[in-house]
C-alpha cells in the first residue's frame, strides 16, 4: 500500500497472476483538516485514521484471496448482497475494528509492563524513576518478543516482506533509479520514514513523562489510572517527535535519532521476492499516475473558475 497527497493504492497480485488494485481517495471532513494542523492533536487524529484505513486495506487483501478460493457461483452471491447495501456496514464495521484494535493493543501494552514491573519490583526500592525506566525495558522485551513471534508465522512473515518491499521501492524512487525488480532489490529494506518508528518512540517518550515528579503515585491503580490517562499525551509527543527526527535526517549529528525506529524495522520487515516487489512498484506507480491526474483536475478547475470570473475573458 502506498498513500499519496490524495489517494491512498493497494496493489494485490490475484490467483491468476492479474494484479488489481484498491483505489480510496483521501476525503477527510472539514474539521479532521483542521485537527490535522493542531501540534500534538494531530499525532492522535493520524494514529486513529491509520488504524482505520490500513485495516480497510488489509481487508481488501484478505477478501480477494478469500474471491480466488470461491466459486464462481458463490461469488456471484456475495456480490449481490455486497451490492444490496452491505458493503457500506462492512467498510464501516472493518473501520472500527481497525481503529478498537489499535486501542486494545495500544491499552494492553501499557498496563501489562506496569503491572509486571509492580508485581517483581514492588518491594525493592522506593525510586518511582527507576521502576519506570525497567517499566520501559519490560515493554521494549515484550514487544521484541511480541513481534518476533509474530515474523515466524507464514501470513505477518509474507506481510512484512511487501513491507520491505515497500521501503526499497520508495529508497529506489527518492535516488531517481527506474523502477524495475532488479534496481528496486538493490537498496535496503530499512527505511527511515517509517511508521514502525513511531512505536518505539512511544515507549521512549512514555517513560519520559511518566518519570516526571507530578505523575507521582502511591498504588499500582494509580499507576495504571495515570497511564491510560497520559497516553493520548505520549501519543502526540511521540508522533511530534518522529515528524522532527524526519526532518533532521540528513543533519550527520542528529541522524541518530532515528535509528531506534530502523532497529525495530528488522523485525518488522523482511527481504522481498522479485514479484513482491513487482507487486508494490505497480502499487507505486499507479498511486503516482492517480496523483498526476488529480493534480491536473484541480489545476484544470481552478483555470475554469478562475476565467470565468475574469472581466475581460468572460
Amino acid at each position: 500500500m502506498f498513500g499519496g497527497k490524495h489517494v491512498n493504492v493497494t496493489a494485490v497480485r490475484r490467483k491468476n497472476g492479474k494484479i488489481t488494485f484498491l483505489e480510496v481517495p483521501k476525503q477527510d471532513k472539514n474539521w479532521v483538516k483542521k485537527l490535522r494542523k493542531i501540534p500534538l492533536v494531530r499525532g492522535l487524529v493520524s494514529i486513529i485514521d491509520s488504524s482505520a484505513k490500513g485495516s480497510k486495506h488489509l481487508n481488501y487483501s484478505a477478501e480477494a484471496l478469500a474471491d480466488d478460493e470461491t466459486e464462481p457461483e458463490e461469488r456471484a452471491e456475495q456480490k449481490e448482497k455486497e451490492e444490496s447495501g452491505f458493503s457500506l456496514s462492512m467498510i464501516i464495521g472493518v473501520a472500527l475494528v481497525g481503529v478498537l484494535s489499535f486501542i486494545v493493543g495500544k491499552l494492553i501494552f501499557t498496563l501489562v509492563p506496569a503491572l509486571v514491573e509492580q508485581f517483581l519490583f514492588q518491594h525493592a526500592f522506593d525510586n518511582q524513576t527507576l521502576h519506570t525506566l525497567i517499566e520501559g525495558v519490560i515493554k521494549i522485551v515484550l514487544l521484541l518478543a511480541y513481534l518476533w513471534i509474530l515474523s515466524q508465522t507464514p501470513m505477518i512473515k509474507r506481510l512484512f516482506q511487501y513491507h520491505g518491499a515497500e521501503h526499497k521501492v520508495i529508497s529506489a524512487y527518492e535516488a531517481g533509479e527506474e523502477l524495475t525488480p532488479a534496481n528496486v532489490q538493490k537498496y535496503s529494506r530499512l527505511h527511515y520514514r517509517c511508521g514502525s518508528s513511531f512505536i518505539i518512540l512511544t515507549v521512549i517518550v512514555g517513560v519520559i513523562i511518566y518519570s516526571l515528579p507530578i505523575f507521582s503515585w502511591d498504588n499500582v491503580w494509580e499507576r495504571m489510572y495515570i497511564r491510560v490517562l497520559l497516553l493520548p499525551v505520549v501519543i502526540g509527543v511521540s508522533f511530534e517527535l518522529l515528524r522532527f527526527t524526519n526532518a533532521v535526517r540528513d543533519i550527520p549529528v542528529l541522524r541518530f535519532l532515528g535509528y531506534p525506529g530502523l532497529w525495530l524495522q528488522l523485525l518488522t520487515t523482511k527481504e522481498p521476492h522479485d514479484d513482491q516487489v513487482e507487486v508494490s512498484i505497480a502499487s507505486f506507480n499507479r498511486m503516482r499516475e492517480l496523483e498526476a491526474e488529480l493534480e491536473q483536475t484541480s489545476v484544470t478547475e481552478t483555470t475554469v473558475g478562475r476565467s470565468s470570473l475574469d472581466p475581460v475573458k468572460g
